[in-house]
This record gives C-alpha cells, sequence and structure tokens, in this order.
C-alpha cells in the first residue's frame, strides 16, 4: 500500500463481539479484565494492520479504563479506529460495551476504553511507514487532537525518566 494517500478513520473500523463464558471469569465471577484487555488488544490489532497495509505489532498500550465489571453472558462488543499516525506508529482507540446475552432491549452499557500505540512493520520485523491519517468528522478530530496530547505526554514522561536515570 502507498503510504502517501491520508486515510479516514473509517476507511479501518473494527468492530469484534463475542459472549463471556465462565472459563474468562475470575474470583469475583465477573469477566477477568486481562479477557477485556486481550479483546481490546485483538480489535486494535485489526485495525492497525488495515490502516498500515500490512504487519504491525503493540508497542504500547497506552491507558485502559474499566468502567463497570463485565458479568458471564454479557454480549462484549469492541469497536476501534485509528485516532492518530505518525511515520510508523499509529494510536488505537477502542470503546467496550456490554449487553445481557439475553435481554436485546436493554442498552449496551459502556464498559471500558483502552488506548494502543501500534508499529507497523516489514518483513524483516523493522518498522515501516504507514498511511497518514485524515480526520473528517468533528469526532474525528476531537480523536486526533487528545491522541497529540496523549503521544506528547508519553513522550515527556520518557524523556524524564531517561534524564533521572543519568544522574
Amino acid at each position: 500500500m502507498s503510504t502517501d494517500r491520508a486515510l479516514s478513520p473509517a476507511y479501518a473500523r473494527v468492530s469484534l463481539a463475542l459472549v463471556a463464558h465462565t472459563n474468562e471469569a475470575n474470583l469475583l465471577g465477573n469477566v477477568h479484565g486481562g479477557e477485556i484487555m486481550k479483546l481490546a488488544d485483538s480489535t486494535a490489532g485489526a485495525v492497525a494492520q488495515r490502516h498500515s497495509g500490512g504487519p504491525a505489532v503493540t508497542a504500547q498500550m497506552d491507558d485502559m479504563a474499566f468502567l463497570h465489571p463485565v458479568q458471564v453472558g454479557d454480549i462484549i462488543r469492541t469497536m476501534a479506529q485509528v485516532n492518530w499516525a505518525g511515520r510508523t506508529s499509529m494510536e488505537i482507540g477502542v470503546r467496550v460495551e456490554a449487553q445481557p446475552w439475553n435481554d436485546a432491549a436493554s442498552e449496551p452499557r459502556h464498559v471500558a476504553s483502552a488506548y494502543f500505540v501500534f508499529v507497523a512493520i516489514d518483513e524483516h520485523g523493522k518498522p515501516r511507514e504507514v498511511p497518514p491519517l485524515a480526520p473528517e468528522t468533528p469526532d474525528e478530530v476531537r480523536r486526533h487532537r487528545e491522541a497529540e496530547i496523549r503521544r506528547a505526554h508519553r513522550l515527556a514522561r520518557k524523556a524524564e525518566i531517561e534524564a533521572g536515570r543519568t544522574h
């Protein structure tokens, strides 16, 4: 894929869903947070591969907020899109919702949100360029702006940690 043509966040948007089973439960009987993280990472990975036109790997989970517990038997749905794209990396935002499997009338509940950083790689495992991102809607522009803030914070945190280690 050519990396000079900017892509809309809608181009690579992905949604995945599954029904939570007892083997995903923690000791409290809710779905284990690690299972939610795994599904969010898989969804983000699909988005990163689609946007970049090839393999991409998780470089960092920038943030994950668990808002409500997920019950065994809930339908868990993830929705993800590229929020920001740099030269070789991308931030993917993931929203996780849950809904009881046997109650179609209930509204899906926002249960978690996460931000992942992926790096596109070539056949040798080296970073490769990704297409630029072209936010189109007001929501996409907002997500892009917020992703730039998170990136600046990641870089500042890294620089401050490294500076502290040299003394």
